[in-house]
């Protein structure tokens, strides 16, 4: 093969990958075709090689999560900015230690900064670069993997992510669990009030539930309990 044919097949072969930028509740990065995800959001830069390749798991500790479309900003997915990820809804988001972008969902993220600052007895304001290195403690441990936590699962608020049998299931409605896919919520589940479960949403966020901070659901999810 000539090297014109060789870039030529390269460049095709770019051009039609499914790239790793679907995140999961385990905050991980797969390679899923599904077109459901309701948010965009990064992980403070580029996590992405000159061929579309994921070499990295964060930038800067600045994770946010956005809307999908914003005025008239058109972008190259995985181009020569930040690498762009995408969350089924925003219980995903946060799951995976995402906060609300400050720009595109300014009112959410002012909702969620006051309930933050409450929680967390840190004044009456804080930068946001400081917030993040505080959020980035809650979610990632020292051995640079995501930060869980054991819980009774009676005592979780709705929009907590747990992991049951190797699934993620979401806290629905009280008494109400659902399990979570790439395309949309499954099923519903049942399971006892005194399980001990592992819990995936950062704490900090669990609290925040607790607090009036309510996350959006994908609409596959109210499908689910009819």
């Amino acid at each position: 093969m000539h090297r014109n044919e060789l870039l030529l097949f390269k460049t095709f072969k770019i051009l039609n990958m499914t790239l790793k930028n679907r995140v999961n509740p385990w905050g991980k990065l797969h390679q899923h075709p599904s077109k459901k995800a309701m948010l965009m959001g990064n992980r403070g830069g580029r996590l992405h090689n000159s061929n579309k390749q994921i070499i990295k798991q964060w930038a800067t500790q600045s994770w946010i999560h956005c809307l999908t479309t914003f005025g008239n900003i058109k972008r190259e997915v995985f181009g020569d900015s930040y690498s762009e990820l995408f969350f089924l809804d925003e219980a995903t988001a946060l799951s995976a230690g995402h906060r609300p972008c400050g720009e595109c969902q300014r009112k959410r993220y002012q909702e969620f900064k006051k309930i933050w600052l409450n929680i967390n007895n840190a004044g009456i304001s804080i930068s946001a670069k400081e917030m993040d290195k505080r959020i980035h403690q809650d979610r990632i441990n020292a051995e640079k993997m995501q930060h869980t936590f054991q819980a009774n699962l009676s005592e979780l608020p709705i929009g907590t992510f747990f992991e049951y049998a190797s699934e993620a299931i979401v806290v629905y409605k009280e008494n109400c669990y659902l399990i979570w896919s790439f395309d949309g919520y499954q099923k519903k589940i049942e399971l006892p009030q005194n399980l001990i479960v592992t819990v995936l949403t950062p704490q900090t966020f669990v609290k925040m539930f607790d607090h009036g901070y309510v996350p959006n659901f994908h609409s596959s999810a109210s499908l689910k309990i009819i």
